[in-house]
């Protein structure tokens, strides 16, 4: 789902000619060739009649070439999935529910004195997370009763929508319910969730603003002639994996070998079927592109057991650590995780923030990370508002299958961290010795024209501190760096 890039040094010799408007067509904007379409198919839900203000291009490829160019061995050693996986079903979360949007701002600035834009409901939620701080369960529970009386679905305003969502986490919370033991997915959920990022893709600028920037930063740093043709991304938040269809195109019209991209990610146990659907098509596309390819996958745990050797690395490749803020919720320490990371000496890190990672985390107070998480999912509700007409069914789902487990992820670690006041992934970072990199101008170039093709009133692009940024009305939204040591 990424814009593809092109090297600084491109940007240099073609800025003035006509090859960037090809670079920056809608079809060159998005997950080329990536074959979702197909997967909807065979999954039996290849409804696509809801109507979107950027549409994605995603489209049905078929092999013309069969040959593979030749792989690396996969070493058996590592960690990794069994051939024939039986998922336990069970029912997906499909309920959507009705609603009015319309877009407002509010502030919530001080942690004293709420603005809640009249919505009393926010006071109660504020005492909910109070006691949950102060151990105050019991406490916590009744008024928690109230507002399950108030907040039945998540509908009206923004502000209201979200509420109802960390309600929701604040009660997964409390009863345990988001720390049951770890299930695997089924196709329904799955299904739900391609969906979902499809459609999120279809409407809002932000899946495509933080894929291509990551990308860029990538491409950026292996745009060095004297460097090697191969290359290893450790990805650590890989999803569904298209953002890689672009970037392997991009690698190829680079490379006068062809190139080689092989990917590690390091994904949790629940993702085990679709890790296989992952490495289908992207083993297929690189096929069709020529390109030789491997990728492997590590389960969370064991590389929360052994770190960084729990990941194979081969002399001559140039490494690529992507992160995002989900690796933080689950290793024990950042500054443990970082210093890890020093000893693999990657080319360079990338960390795109797409969850408002940057301006929460790191404070010790429960009250003060849940209510700036409240803020940051309400602006992201009020974009997808102005993005999507009222009660559009896309924007229901967006809110179901994507937005609804961010906040229940961020709701749970603010609660575990709690009391402890680590340090910020920033802070991290620089007490290491990581100095950030800045972006390329073609970057920040591609990321304007991103925003003029998305056509939603509100976004702009800032850079702050290395970060390049996409805000919603002064609000970061996503915020991707790039760092070396």
């Amino acid at each position: 789902m990424k814009i593809p890039a092109s090297s600084p040094q491109d940007t240099t010799n073609n800025n003035t000619n006509s090859t960037d408007s090809n670079h920056l067509s809608m079809d060159e904007h998005v997950m080329r060739s990536m074959d979702w379409d197909s997967i909807m198919k065979e999954l039996e839900l290849d409804d696509d009649s809801a109507p979107n203000s950027l549409k994605t291009g995603f489209t049905t490829t078929t092999t013309t070439d069969s040959t593979i160019l030749p792989l690396y061995a996969v070493d058996s050693n590592l960690p990794g999935f069994p051939d024939q996986i039986q998922p336990s079903d069970f029912e997906s979360s499909s309920d959507v529910y009705p609603g009015q949007s319309q877009t407002t701002g509010y502030g919530f600035n001080s942690l004293d004195s709420v603005d809640n834009g009249g919505f009393d409901f926010i006071e109660d939620l504020i005492r909910v997370v109070d006691c949950v701080e102060s151990d105050e369960l019991q406490l916590a529970q009744v008024v928690l009763s109230r507002l399950n009386q108030r907040l039945r679905s998540p509908a009206g305003r923004a502000l209201q929508r979200a509420a109802f969502y960390f309600k929701e986490a604040l009660g997964s919370l409390l009863t345990g319910s988001n720390r049951n033991p770890i299930r695997l997915s089924s196709w329904s959920d799955i299904v739900q969730r391609i969906r979902a990022i499809k459609e999120y893709s279809g409407i809002s600028p932000i899946p495509l603003f933080s894929h291509f920037t990551a990308n860029q930063a990538i491409l950026d740093s292996l745009s060095s002639q004297s460097s090697s043709p191969f290359v290893h991304v450790v990805d650590f938040d890989i999803g569904f994996g298209g953002q890689y269809a672009s970037l392997m195109r991009e690698i190829t019209e680079k490379s006068v070998s062809g190139g080689f991209l092989r990917v590690t990610a390091v994904v949790a146990e629940e993702c085990a079927v679709e890790t296989r659907l992952v490495k289908e098509n992207l083993t297929q596309f690189a096929a069709e592109m020529k390109i030789r390819f491997q990728i492997e996958f590590v389960l969370m745990k064991t590389f929360e057991m052994l770190s960084f050797k729990a990941i194979r690395f081969v002399e001559g490749e140039r490494t690529v650590v992507l992160i995002s803020p989900a690796i933080f919720r689950r290793v024990s320490g950042i500054s443990d995780f970082v210093n890890n990371l020093r000893r693999v000496s990657p080319k360079v890190v990338v960390f795109v923030d797409s969850e408002g990672w940057t301006e929460i985390a790191g404070s010790g107070s429960f009250r003060r990370e849940f209510v700036s998480a409240l803020e940051f999912y309400t602006m992201v509700l009020e974009s997808l508002d102005a993005a999507a007409p009222p009660g559009d069914l896309v924007k229901k789902i967006v809110e179901a299958f994507v937005l609804r487990p961010k906040i229940s992820a961020a709701v749970e670690t603010a609660a575990d961290r709690r009391h402890t006041g680590e340090m910020t992934w920033r802070e991290a970072f620089c007490a290491a010795g990581m100095r950030p990199i800045q972006l390329s101008q073609f970057a920040d170039f591609q990321a304007e024209c991103l925003l003029e093709k998305a056509q939603v009133r509100g976004f702009h692009v800032a850079k702050r501190q290395g970060e390049l940024v996409l805000c919603w009305h002064g609000r970061a939204l996503v915020a991707t760096s790039a760092w070396r040591f």
